[in-house]
C-alpha cells in the first residue's frame, strides 16, 4: 500500500507541475471577467470534468496508439521529455508555455462571444491545462504500469488533478488577490523547475531503455 501511495504522490506532483492550474488562473479570470460567480463555478466544473475525461481516455488508449504508429515506449519517452523540457523553459521564464496556448488564442477567446461549454473545453481544459505534456505523461505512466493497482493509481492521480483544478478555479479570485501576478509567476517558475527535472529524467529513462543501458 505504501508503495502505491508513493507512486500516487510522485505522479500527482508531476501532473500538478505540468497542468499548473495556478498558472491558469489569470487566463481563467480573463475569459470569464464579465460572468457571474455561478457561471464561473459552472465553467470550473466543466473544465475539471473535461480534464479528467481527456487524460483518462488518453491514458487508456495510449497502448493502442503506440502499437498503431509502431512507436516504442522508450521513443515516446524521449519525445515526451523534449516536449516537457520546452514547456519547462517557458515556465521558468514566468510565462505560460506556447506548447499549451498562445497569447493570440487567449485574446481571441476574451474578445469573442462564446458559450460556457466552449470556454470550459477550449481554451481552458484543452490545451491550457490538459495539454500535450499532461497527455504524454499519463500515457507513459499507464504504459509502464504492469499491474492493475498501478494502473488504478494512475487513474486516481488524474481524478485528484481534476479535483485540484476545480478547487483552484473556484478560488481564482482569492488566489489572484493573495498571490498577485508576481506570486503566480514565481509559482509558475517553481513548477517549471520541477518539470525540468522530470523532463530530463524522462529522456534519460528513454535513452536507457532504447539502448539497453
Amino acid at each position: 500500500m505504501l508503495e502505491y501511495l508513493k507512486y500516487f504522490v510522485i505522479l500527482y506532483g508531476g501532473l500538478f507541475a505540468i497542468t499548473n492550474p495556478v498558472g491558469a488562473v489569470p487566463v481563467f479570470l480573463g475569459v470569464t471577467h464579465d460572468l457571474s460567480w455561478s457561471q464561473r463555478r459552472e465553467i470550473a466544473q466543466k473544465t475539471a470534468t473535461t480534464v479528467i475525461v481527456t487524460l483518462i481516455v488518453f491514458a487508456l488508449i495510449g497502448e493502442w496508439i503506440f502499437k498503431f504508429f509502431g512507436s516504442s515506449i522508450d521513443a515516446f519517452a524521449i519525445a515526451g521529455g523534449i516536449l516537457l523540457f520546452k514547456m519547462a523553459m517557458d515556465m521558468l521564464s514566468g510565462r505560460l508555455s506556447t506548447v499549451k496556448i498562445s497569447k493570440e488564442e487567449t485574446e481571441e477567446f476574451s474578445e469573442e462571444v462564446v458559450t460556457l461549454e466552449e470556454v470550459a473545453i477550449i481554451p481552458l481544459a484543452i490545451p491550457l491545462i490538459s495539454g500535450p505534456g499532461a497527455i504524454t505523461t499519463v500515457m507513459l505512466y499507464m504504459a509502464k504500469s504492469t499491474s492493475v493497482p498501478e494502473k488504478a493509481t494512475v487513474v486516481a492521480s488524474i481524478l485528484a488533478i481534476g479535483l485540484t483544478v476545480w478547487l483552484v478555479l473556484c478560488s481564482s479570485n482569492r488566489i489572484q488577490e493573495r498571490l498577485g501576478r508576481v506570486g503566480i509567476k514565481v509559482m509558475t517558475r517553481m513548477m517549471g523547475l520541477i518539470l525540468t527535472s522530470m523532463a530530463v529524467q524522462m529522456i534519460i529513462n528513454g535513452i536507457k531503455g532504447a539502448f539497453g543501458l
